[in-house]
């Protein structure tokens, strides 16, 4: 068949195509109109011009329908999945939580006593355990006695001598008495009797003194405990002589009761003498790093001067310190509650983060983005922190996560 009826069942991509249908396009393609007008006089030369047609044809048929094939594919994906931070999240909270004043303080004892020896003697012995408690009155050293008791007998034996002395001088002053009136004796031998037996009895009195002197020295060689408490350790040991009120033998503090001492800023000075006229402020103790409370004690001493070098006011407060989880020396955590707050806004202490403009938190929207909210925080007690301005209750901040997430982003919240 001559001309482009030939073509009538040529495969043309993959399809047969009949000759009628090519003659039809023969305007679509010049390279194919070109290639069957050569077919018509060369016949061999057009095959071959056909074959090369047909398969540039091919080609850019291929090249458009993989390109259709990608921008279908394109449009089948759609755009890139949106990134959600996954977060951890709680809910903000009303609470009644108590308004509260924070410091450190150090304990102190109620009362404390160096016991020192109160006349010059050998220490004999110690009647105490060291580090253990000891009451009023209980023996804690003696001292050798014997000098003193020496002395109280000789003040003794002086004492009856210048009584034995008193007694003659006092017959004596009384016949003198009876010849001066009767006019035997002047009045200067009188006189002189009577004033021999006055000095005599000022030395009775004076021997008398000396008995009381020597029997207190004696009474202070038994060192007893003057207050309840418990003893420190043994600073001066048996065998060594002492003086009078020289070193201290041993000291006693007295732990129950015992006292805490802190300074607050003295713009709480104000609130603090209001609430303390209506009733006791209460005072929470707490060990370092640790958040329960080993005490509770009442404020029981404000100072009556508040330090300016340092602005600030110092308090004590009384604990009676039943397991003696308090001692002497050691710092505590200290909580003075004002008074308490109903229906306070409260959010995980970890919520509330710091940034260059101050505190705030990641609010938690509807549409499962985050909003950056400032935020006022007070108080923080358990773990919790009051938000006094900037977070309403009921909604939801992102406790963990924070560095994940900026303002407007889709967040996930995650299952604690």
């Amino acid at each position: 068949m001559d001309g482009p009826e030939r073509c009538a069942e040529w495969t043309f991509a993959g399809e047969v195509v009949p000759g009628g249908a090519a003659k039809q396009h023969l305007n679509a393609c010049p390279i194919a109109v070109g290639a069957f007008g050569a077919l018509s006089r060369h016949k061999d030369h057009a095959r071959r011009v056909v074959v090369r047609a047909s398969l540039g044809v091919g080609l850019g048929l291929c090249v458009f329908l993989a390109t259709g094939c990608s921008a279908k594919k394109a449009e089948t994906q759609g755009l890139p999945p949106v990134y959600s931070a996954p977060v951890t999240a709680a809910p903000a909270t009303l609470a009644t939580v108590p308004v509260q004043v924070h410091a450190i303080g150090n304990v102190e004892a109620y009362s404390t006593v160096s016991v020192k020896a109160q006349v010059a003697a050998r220490i004999e012995k110690a009647y105490f355990t060291q580090g253990k408690d000891v009451r009023k009155g209980d023996l804690l050293f003696t001292l050798d006695r014997r000098p003193f008791d020496i002395a109280l007998q000789q003040a003794e034996a002086n004492l009856a001598k210048d009584q034995a002395q008193l007694e003659n001088a006092g017959a004596e002053s009384d016949r003198y008495k009876e010849l001066f009136q009767e006019g035997i004796v002047s009045k200067e031998q009188y006189d002189s009797m009577r004033t021999n037996a006055d000095a005599l009895a000022a030395s009775a009195r004076a021997d008398k003194a000396a008995i009381d002197k020597a029997r207190v020295d004696s009474s202070y060689c038994s060192i007893q405990s003057p207050i309840d408490g418990r003893t420190g350790a043994v600073l001066v040991d048996p065998g060594n002589l002492i003086k009078d009120n020289d070193a201290a033998l041993v000291v006693l503090n007295q732990i129950h009761p015992i006292y805490v001492t802190f300074s607050v800023p003295e713009q709480h000075l104000a609130d603090i003498k209001r609430y303390q006229a209506g009733a006791p402020l209460k005072v929470e103790a707490s060990a370092p790093n640790q958040e329960q409370t080993i005490s509770t004690g009442v404020l029981s001493f404000i100072d009556n001067t508040v330090d300016s070098t340092t602005g600030t006011i110092k308090l004590k407060a009384t604990f009676q310190n039943p397991d003696n989880r308090l001692w002497p020396g050691q710092f505590v955590n200290v909580a003075l509650t004002l008074m308490t707050q109903a229906n306070a806004v409260v959010v995980p202490s970890q919520a509330v983060q710091t940034g260059q403009a101050g505190q705030y938190v990641f609010v938690v929207k509807q549409d499962m983005t985050a909003e950056l909210r400032p935020v006022l925080a007070g108080n923080t007690l358990s773990g919790r922190t009051v938000i006094l301005k900037g977070a309403a209750a009921g909604e939801t901040v992102i406790t963990d996560g924070q560095m994940r997430v900026v303002p407007g982003m889709k967040v996930a919240i995650r299952k604690q």
